[in-house]
């Protein structure tokens, strides 16, 4: 089965949805095995006021993949990419794409928008 990245978009949706199985998440789940960038975890933990311990038991059962030097290097080309085009994007969405790609995944999100800008880079969307 194919291993893909996941953005915070689709872990967001999936708990906001009240009927799970209408989530895009769980369109994914019987195609793909999911790996979280660290900076999804970031971003979750960072927007979870009321520390719902779902996010503690996703973040134990998935691999969550490093933001590293490599990762370190291609943000930065990605960010130099897209701030020649005048098409930046958030910082924390440069990252997560970076570490997608470091990572040979394709990444799974409902924010085409900003990661259909970032060349090299494989989306899955609903």
């Amino acid at each position: 089965m194919e291993i893909i990245s996941l953005d915070s978009s689709v872990l967001i949706e999936y708990y906001r949805k009240t009927q799970k199985e209408n989530s895009f998440l769980f369109q994914l789940a019987g195609s793909y095995e999911f790996k979280i960038p660290a900076i999804v975890k970031y971003e979750i933990y960072k927007g979870d006021k009321k520390k719902d311990p779902l996010w503690d038991s996703v973040f134990k059962d998935t691999e969550i993949l490093p933001f590293d030097e490599e990762s370190a290097e291609i943000a930065a080309r990605i960010y130099l990419d897209l701030k020649t085009r005048s098409m930046l994007i958030p910082t924390d969405d440069i990252l997560i794409a970076a570490t997608s790609i470091r990572n040979g995944l394709k990444l799974a999100t409902l924010n085409k928008k900003d990661f259909d800008r970032i060349n090299g880079l494989q989306i899955i969307t609903p």
